[in-house]
């Protein structure tokens, strides 16, 4: 029988270990879609114990916790670092062929050489062995990030953010940090804040938003400040990409009507919504950026939940949403106007995979290998089962060799053996 987590875990076969071992081991991680707060990275922030860097913000544990049947308090409540830890580990034994238990595991090892399985028998020992660890400095953010062999990260910011700790990062030698776009707020006309962040960005901008073309002014400014700070990416995170003809005329009466104090629409949300899209898109296009769409959770499905902790608490699940005739039409739409630029497009339902890898297919134009990317397994697929099934999809359908690869997609420092895991299973395949 294999050690667990040995030095060919998930390594079924001797041209596998040696791709891995030889080669895809040593390779650096650049790691271009994640959640990590830029003031730690920029700021070098130190942990004061394994619950601060493991448990906080990971709505993965939070979700195996609660159904586990622990109390709030223990997870995103008023028990002390020690509680909560103790109380994960009661859940790990039981967490078998969920991936948190191989994430665990691998997680211990890489970072703290800590070998023993977490369960309440070790759990004590395992807390406090870690939390000594993270007191040195080998162990702080960068340091974190450094042990990993981490190049690059690609934080998700909001077009509104002064992106002053990425400046901060400019000259560093090492990790480089630099920002993504997300500007899901820019079009979110529904939302009930709309008017408080629409008035927070013009004092951003340093002009009133008072017309439609004030409020596109204001974005390419935004995409502007972004790309001088470094910044080629942009990340949308949207339920369904929900085609109708755009119109900028339509789009302008239905702001003038939101700021005279009239609701929108559903029809009208979505005009709104697409028309901002191909106008960011193009901008997207001028400045020579990649583009992410990160299509079909459902999100905020415990109201009482999302009223108690807010939004992001792992709350969130797979849609089922009609995702491909949208998406055509969208790309279609760009690819005519001639503004169709670098795109990955990520899927969270896994009925929908061949349909991705093949929408992707469609709009390669022989301008550069791998311009529209079929992204790899998101959220609730980036697990073993999930990761394999976008493989297979993306080499069935298209050109693995043009794949970029693994993200974390995570607020964790302690999550770039997701990386590891991803390379061992591609080697693995091969």
């Amino acid at each position: 029988m294999k050690k667990f987590l040995s030095k060919d875990f998930l390594l079924e076969n001797d041209f596998g270990g040696l791709l891995y071992h030889e080669y895809a081991s040593k390779m650096p991680i650049i790691d271009y879609h994640n959640h990590l707060p830029p003031v730690d990275i920029a700021e070098n922030r130190k942990f004061n114990s394994i619950t601060e860097a493991w448990l906080e913000g990971d709505h993965y544990k939070w979700r195996a916790m609660r159904a586990f049947g622990i109390s709030e308090d223990y997870v995103t409540g008023k028990e002390s670092d020690k509680d909560k830890f103790l109380k994960w580990s009661s859940v790990v034994p039981y967490t078998v062929r969920n991936p948190l238990y191989h994430w665990t595991h691998l997680e211990l090892q890489r970072y703290f050489n800590i070998e023993e399985l977490l369960s309440p028998d070790t759990a004590e020992k395992i807390y406090t062995e870690s939390s000594d660890q993270l007191a040195q400095d080998s162990h702080s953010c960068l340091g974190l990030l450094e042990q990993m062999n981490v190049e690059l990260v690609c934080t998700t910011d909001d077009p509104a953010d002064d992106l002053v700790y990425h400046k901060q990062m400019t000259d560093r030698t090492g990790v480089k940090m630099l920002p993504t776009f997300r500007p899901d707020k820019l079009y979110a006309v529904q939302s009930d804040t709309y008017l408080q962040y629409i008035s927070a960005l013009s004092k951003i901008v340093g002009y009133p938003i008072k017309t439609f073309s004030d409020l596109l002014n204001a974005a390419k400014d935004r995409v502007e400040y972004f790309h001088s700070v470094g910044g080629r990416l942009s990340d949308h995170g949207l339920e369904q990409l929900y085609y109708v003809d755009y119109s900028v005329e339509k789009s302008a009466n239905v702001f003038t009507n939101f700021l005279s104090g009239k609701a929108p629409t559903l029809q009208e949300v979505r005009l709104f919504q697409m028309t901002f899209l191909v106008e960011l898109s193009k901008m997207y296009f001028d400045k020579g950026w990649t583009q992410q769409f990160h299509l079909g959770a459902i999100r905020n499905n415990n109201t009482a939940k999302l009223r108690e902790l807010g939004a992001d608490t792992g709350y969130d699940s797979i849609g089922d949403y009609d995702q491909i005739t949208g998406l055509s039409k969208f790309l279609r739409t760009l690819e005519e106007e001639g503004k169709l630029t670098k795109t990955i497009l990520y899927n969270l339902n896994p009925r929908d995979n061949e349909a991705f890898a093949t929408m992707a297919g469609n709009f390669m134009d022989g301008s550069v290998a791998g311009k529209i990317q079929y992204g790899s397994g998101w959220w609730f697929l980036d697990q073993k089962d999930g990761m394999e099934k976008q493989i297979n999809a993306l080499s069935n359908m298209g050109i693995l060799s043009c794949f970029v690869g693994m993200l974390t997609d995570s607020r964790s420092f302690l999550s770039f053996p997701r990386h590891e895991y991803f390379r061992r299973l591609l080697c693995n395949m091969l």
